[in-house]
Formats: C-alpha cells, sequence, structure tokens
C-alpha cells in the first residue's frame, strides 16, 4: 500500500507525464486538418474529427489498457489519404474515401479480438524489437532537430548544419539547454519545464503571441461523414479501394505495434520481452481509427511523443487519462494550442532528449551476428531517412527472414514472421505509400 505521500507524488508525476505527452504532440491538432482541408475535409470538421478519435482511443489506451501512451491521427497515412488517395483518386471525394478509412478501422477491430494481432508483438525476434525502440528514438531526435531548424535541408548532401543565428534555432537551443538542465539535477517534469521555461522566453521575445485570444467555442461536425457500414463496404467495391484499405491496414497494424512496443519497453512495461494487455492497447488504436473514420479524420496510430511522458516518469493508464482530458479542454482553446503549437522551439527540445534515451537500446542487438545485426540496421537507419515507423519495420520483417535463409537457419523464424515479410513485400513493390 502507497502512504497518502507516495500517492500524492506518484499523481503529479503521471500528471507531469501526460502534460509532457500532450505538448509534444499539441501540433497535430493544427497540421492534421491544415493537411486533410488539402483532400477538401472542412477545417473545423478536421479539427473537431482530431480531438474525438484522440479522447476515444487515448481513454480506451488509459482506462482499460493502463498504458501511458496517446492515440492520435497518424503523420504520415494523413498525408497519404489527402495526396495519394484523394487528390490521385480520378474524382473520388474524401467523404468516400474516408470509406475505406472506416472499412479499415472495422477490420482492425474485428484483428484486435483476436490472438493474431498481440501475438504478433511475441513473435518479433529480440533483436528487432530493440532497433524498433532505437528507430523511433532517431526518428523523433531527427524531427526535433528538424523542426527546430537545427538541421535544414541541403540541395546536395540533403540536409546540413541550420542557421545558429536564426531566433527560432537560438530558441531552441536554450530550451534543449533548460531542458538537460533541469534532467540533470533529476528534477521530475524535466521536459515539461523545459518547455515552460521556452514559452516563458519565447514570450518575452516577441515569438510567441496569442492575437487570437485564448478561448472559442468548438465547432461540431455537421454529421456523421460514415454513419452505414453497408456503405463504406460498397463504396469501397464501387471505387475498387481494396489497395487503400489493405495500405491502411498493414501501415496502421505495424506503425501502432512498434510504437507500442518501443514506448512501453522503455517505460520497463514489458514482461519477459511480452506486452501485458496488448490486446487491449491494439483495440484502443482500433476503435479510435473507426470512430475518427466517422467522424472526418484519417487512421490513428499510437504515438511516438508519448516516450516523452514516459520519459518523464508516466508509467500507468493515469498519463493517458491525462492527455485525453487536455484535448478535450483543448477544443475550447483552439486559438491557445494553435498559438503554442506554432512554435516548434517549446516542443522540439523535449523530442530530442528523448530520441537520445530510446537510442539506448542499440546496446542490447548482437552485433556480431551479421543476420541479426543486419536487419536491425535496417530498421534503424531507414525510419529517420524515410520519415516512416512502418518502412522501418517493413525492411527488418523482409530482410529478417531472408538473412536467416541464407545463413541455413530458416527454422529458427517463426511462420508470421514469413508471412508478413511477404506481405510487407507486396505492399512495398506495388503499393503506393
Amino acid at each position: 500500500m502507497f502512504s497518502k505521500g507516495q500517492q500524492r507524488n506518484f499523481i503529479k508525476k503521471e500528471m507531469l507525464a501526460g502534460l509532457t505527452t500532450f505538448f509534444t504532440m499539441a501540433y497535430i491538432m493544427v497540421v492534421n486538418p491544415l493537411i486533410l482541408a488539402d483532400a477538401g475535409v472542412p477545417f473545423e470538421q478536421g479539427f473537431t474529427a482530431t480531438i474525438i478519435a484522440t479522447i476515444v482511443g487515448t481513454l480506451m489506451m488509459g482506462l482499460w489498457a493502463n498504458y501511458p501512451i496517446a492515440i492520435a491521427p497518424a503523420m504520415g497515412l494523413n498525408a497519404y489519404f489527402a495526396y495519394s488517395v484523394v487528390k490521385v483518386g480520378g474524382g473520388l471525394t474524401y467523404t468516400t474515401a474516408f470509406s475505406a478509412v472506416f472499412v479499415a478501422g472495422l477490420l482492425f477491430v474485428l484483428l484486435s479480438l483476436t490472438p493474431l494481432r498481440s501475438r504478433l508483438i511475441e513473435v518479433i525476434p529480440d533483436n528487432l524489437k530493440h532497433a524498433i525502440t532505437a528507430g523511433i528514438g532517431l526518428f523523433i531526435a531527427f524531427i526535433g532537430l528538424r523542426l527546430t531548424g537545427l538541421v535544414t535541408d541541403h540541395p546536395t548532401n540533403l540536409v546540413t548544419l541550420g542557421d545558429l543565428h536564426s531566433p527560432v534555432v537560438v530558441l531552441a537551443l536554450i530550451g534543449l539547454a533548460a531542458t538537460l538542465i533541469f534532467w540533470s539535477l533529476n528534477i521530475n517534469g524535466a521536459l515539461f519545464l523545459g518547455m515552460v521555461v521556452t514559452g516563458v522566453i519565447a514570450y518575452a521575445a516577441g515569438q510567441l503571441s496569442f492575437e487570437k485570444g485564448f478561448v472559442s467555442t468548438p465547432s461540431l461536425p455537421e454529421g456523421l461523414l460514415v454513419a452505414n457500414p453497408v456503405g463504406a463496404f460498397s463504396d469501397v467495391v464501387q471505387y475498387g479501394l481494396y489497395a487503400v484499405v489493405f495500405s491502411f491496414l498493414l501501415v496502421t497494424l505495424f506503425d501502432t505495434t512498434g510504437t507500442v512496443l518501443g514506448v512501453s519497453k522503455q517505460a520497463g512495461l514489458l514482461v519477459d520481452n511480452k506486452l501485458p494487455r496488448a490486446e487491449r492497447a491494439l483495440f484502443a488504436d482500433s476503435l479510435a481509427t473507426l470512430v475518427g473514420s466517422m467522424f472526418g479524420t484519417s487512421p490513428t496510430s499510437a504515438y511516438i511523443e508519448s516516450a516523452s511522458g514516459v520519459a518523464a516518469g508516466g508509467r500507468t493508464g493515469l498519463t493517458a487519462v491525462v492527455v485525453a482530458v487536455m484535448f478535450g479542454i483543448s477544443a475550447f482553446f483552439s486559438p491557445l494550442v494553435s498559438a503554442i503549437s506554432g512554435i516548434s522551439a517549446i516542443t522540439a527540445p523535449a523530442l530530442i532528449v528523448v530520441g537520445s534515451l530510446m537510442l539506448g537500446s542499440v546496446r542490447h542487438i548482437d552485433w556480431d551476428e551479421m543476420d541479426e545485426s543486419f536487419p536491425a540496421f535496417l530498421v534503424i537507419v531507414s525510419m529517420p531517412l524515410t520519415s516512416s515507423i512502418a518502412t522501418g519495420i517493413a525492411l527488418g520483417f523482409i530482410s529478417y527472414p531472408l538473412m536467416k535463409v541464407l545463413k541455413g537457419k530458416w527454422r529458427e523464424v517463426h511462420w508470421l514472421v514469413y508471412v508478413f515479410a511477404l506481405l510487407f513485400a507486396y505492399q512495398l513493390a506495388f503499393l503506393p505509400h
């Protein structure tokens, strides 16, 4: 039993972790509707749908699965929805495209009710699990460096050092320094406090303003975009959206699985390299995708930014509940959230620090055996270079059994790994991504 003091400290730590996760992923409330707007979805519809899907999935993750992991519309899949499905879909409307998301979400729910999806986590080779964690860490660190301008594009070398005299870069460096100081002093909520300090400095320097005020009344969707399952399946058949459904299904399956696995490993929540209550965690994501498609947003996924909350001390579903509550409150504070999330220097330092922590998983990889190390290397290097967690996992799943076959160790590979290797090879070769 915890004493009252221990309970207070536990609640304080979990709330700080939830706030940290929220502020590192708050940008999705602005970015996702903007991307969906390019597909014709009204911004208000996308904004509200984003919040609804996030609240549903994250609450389920916190209250039922008891994990400190947030769920929201996935970056990458929203771009795929807008630019690869709708804009090049030969006159396909966004409402019809959401039918494909709905069908994929429904299949997710049904799949999550079977042992197959949770079984997948158990059959992933240990070295690939470590590589997924490290790859995600490198990926989110790269996102943080890119958002702050510390790393920028280059016509020859692709990336290069940014302008260190830029006010945004200077602010990001100050924020990173403040975060590292708090972290080095073992202060609880170091990541969140670093964001607070950076926000205050940004406001004093004139980089952060609240011209549109702080509060606004949320705009509710005019109606459900997908309310009839039969009609959704009919749209998929009529417009031949099978490849779209398969892409959503496969990418989200492994995107969420990889993220949940990586964040849970960082939090020390795996038991014998297995994820307890895995089916509940994956069902939360499935339900969020299903509900989100009905209101008007692209498929959801577990968010890698949850690692920042874990790093701040989050270990239970209370962290996720705090995130969900904050998203609910944010529906009334869209101008404030938009202003804060629009200043990348406030949130990006947390991503950089968390990325460095997650990259530590590379020490557990068996680098002496090429059939173990090379697939792990592909996972780690391809995630940041392709800006896709799913692509990194795909290359790992394809190369791992191939290397084992070449080494004459094909019996060591679970048959499910061979199946998914073929599915990933088919997706990379023939489906849009």
